[in-house]
């Protein structure tokens, strides 16, 4: 298939398609969670856990076409389950109805329910990266559910980069692809120099104490909140929602001040286990179909440095789709609203084959 480029015109008026062509909310089956014992479980650096749980969560019963969406950092599989992404995708009539679909939501290794760092381990805990996430997620869906094949993998941010692993590791494993707020090149640039501001800022926290902290350090919070307005949000959503120096100090003092619900060490290991992301080398791999979706005001994956447009040549089944900036749009988070490009992924997934397995 050529690779395409859709150009700004098409894209806004897909986006506007998309928005009167979603439902408000979907009446999707309600949610199942699962949980799954990975024996032997060997790390990249060689290290081998006897017992990794994988948790999970399904929408849809087992005989349905299988289908993979993978969340972003420091999230869970149930963190796609909003109006904006799940009521938009997963409910009668919509691209990934549930009565048709067995929709699974892992929650990847070091989040949710699955094994964490705070389980015990603590700084020793194998420092996993995005190949053991997938590999991880890899024996979930065969070993575990007996899915053979899935006919389509979507993700979010982390997600996202995940999905470009995917179709390089197991080529076979799936018709089409859908990687989300994501590059397919090693961390570089304002992505991980803002990364490495969020570990470095947790690890020279002397009250970190190497992860052996008793209460969870202050530097976690502040470090993220300074991570996510520097790197999410959107230049013209947070001018709209903040366009006086009064608006802006309540906004970051209410992010500041609200509870820190998570744990540090457990934080620390997302972020850095996305350090050796980079399956730019295997691009050529790829065997299914692609759709990259990215967002014009992506802080982390700005669309003027023309990576996407380069790298997307290197898959034979690519396309790559931009959504405009606005107002309404969020940066980094605007993938995460289905509105935006749900009808184009509808129609482009229409027209990719099932593949023979």
């Amino acid at each position: 298939m050529q690779n395409i480029l859709y150009s700004a015109r098409y894209t806004l008026a897909a986006v506007l398609c998309a928005a009167a062509f979603a439902a408000t909310a979907a009446d999707y089956p309600p949610p199942k969670e699962g949980s799954w014992i990975a024996k032997d479980f060997r790390f990249h650096t060689g290290e081998v856990m006897p017992e990794l749980r994988l948790n999970y969560t399904t929408v849809g019963v087992p005989t349905g076409e299988p289908v993979l969406i993978l969340h972003g950092t420091a999230g869970a599989g149930t963190s796609m389950l909003t109006p904006a992404f799940a009521g938009e995708l997963f409910g009668p009539g919509q691209v990934l109805d549930a009565s048709r679909y067995y929709i699974i939501l892992p929650d990847a290794i070091g989040t949710g329910k699955s094994t964490r760092p705070s389980d015990g381990l603590r700084a020793a805990f194998p420092k996993y990266n995005y190949d053991d996430m997938v590999d991880a997620q890899y024996r979930l869906v065969k070993e575990h559910l007996g899915v053979k094949h899935l006919r389509v993998i979507v993700g979010h941010s982390m997600g996202g980069m995940q999905t470009w692993i995917w179709g390089v590791k197991y080529p076979e494993f799936m018709d089409a692809l859908v990687p989300m707020a994501a590059q397919p090149t090693e961390m570089s640039s304002r992505n991980w120099m803002m990364r490495r501001l969020i570990i470095d800022s947790i690890r020279n926290d002397p009250d970190w104490k190497q992860g052996n902290y008793t209460q969870q350090p202050r530097s976690a919070q502040f470090a993220s909140v300074f991570f996510n307005v520097g790197t999410n949000g959107g230049n013209l959503a947070l001018l709209k929602a903040a366009p006086t120096r009064a608006q802006a100090d309540k906004l970051l003092d209410a992010r500041l001040s609200a509870p820190f619900t998570g744990d540090t060490n457990n934080h620390l290991y997302q972020w850095d286990s996305s350090r050796d992301y980079n399956p730019s080398p295997g691009l050529e791999k790829i065997q299914a179909a692609l759709l990259a979706v990215n967002a014009a005001d992506d802080e982390r994956n700005p669309p003027e440095t023309g990576i996407m447009e380069r790298e997307i040549k290197r898959v034979k089944n690519g396309r790559y789709f931009l959504i405009p900036a606005s107002d309404q749009t969020s940066g980094h988070g605007t993938t995460g609203v289905a509105k935006f490009w749900n009808k184009t992924f509808a129609d482009w997934l229409l027209t990719v084959p099932r593949r023979p397995h």
